[in-house]
């Protein structure tokens, strides 16, 4: 595997804590670069390009969610918050920012490597599936492959999370699929946690796609698309 595709970026404060993950992470086969301040964090992304960033809140410099808000401008890898931060509003701004996962402290670094595998797990595309390129109605189609998400021969940039959950509509269009087979399939059956965030990345889809994205909400079912 190419080393960029095995390159995690820790954005953590508490050098304690980013040890910890530090030593775990390299157990697991991770290449890990640290970094205890916002603006550090960001200039290691963008000279490593890693496959996934795990991004503290509460930094010296600039927050967590600015780092990510900047991180989403140029690019989609995969950001997996850690955070001492247990409010619900502060998870909805972290997914609606393009978070893909969300860990509060303390935590087990065990389970934060679980989560950064499944992350990166889910990110790859599917060989089992011979639909390279589904179109969605008239003006929208996502590129399995190539993971990429088009409308009116536009590509449109999404986080990890929201470009699965559109490729998980698309390979079941019509079909209308509750919240509970929505989490299931796209964050994992593993996953626990709100199921009202599969309702920020679909607010997140229909922002990014347009409002005319034939993505319908069934009433005590959950959404169907097409």
């Amino acid at each position: 595997m190419a080393e960029a595709e095995r390159t995690l970026v820790v954005i953590e404060d508490d050098g304690n804590i980013a040890d910890l993950l530090d030593l775990y992470l390299r157990e697991a086969g991770f290449r890990v670069l640290q970094a205890s301040h916002g603006e550090r964090g960001l200039e290691l992304i963008e000279q490593h390009r890693p496959a996934l960033v795990l991004l503290d809140i509460g930094l010296p410099d600039i927050d967590g969610f600015e780092v990510c808000r900047r991180v989403r401008t140029t690019s989609n890898v995969p950001v997996l918050f850690l955070t001492a931060r247990d409010g619900e509003i502060d998870r909805i701004i972290g997914l609606e920012l393009g978070a893909d996962d969300y860990v509060t402290k303390p935590f087990s670094p065990r389970e934060v490597v679980a989560r950064v595998k499944a992350i990166l797990r889910r990110g790859q595309p599917d060989p089992r599936d011979a639909r390279d390129v589904v179109h969605i109605g008239d003006d929208h189609t996502v590129d399995i492959t190539r993971r990429e998400a088009r409308c009116r021969d536009q590509v449109v940039p999404l986080a990890t999370k929201e470009f699965e959950l559109l490729a998980f509509f698309a390979r079941n269009q019509g079909i209308a699929l509750s919240r509970q087979q929505l989490l299931d399939g796209v964050w994992g059956a593993d996953w626990y946690g709100d199921d009202r965030t599969v309702d920020v990345h679909v607010r997140q889809l229909r922002k990014k796609l347009g409002d005319d994205l034939p993505l319908a909400t069934v009433w005590g079912i959950g959404y169907r698309l097409g």
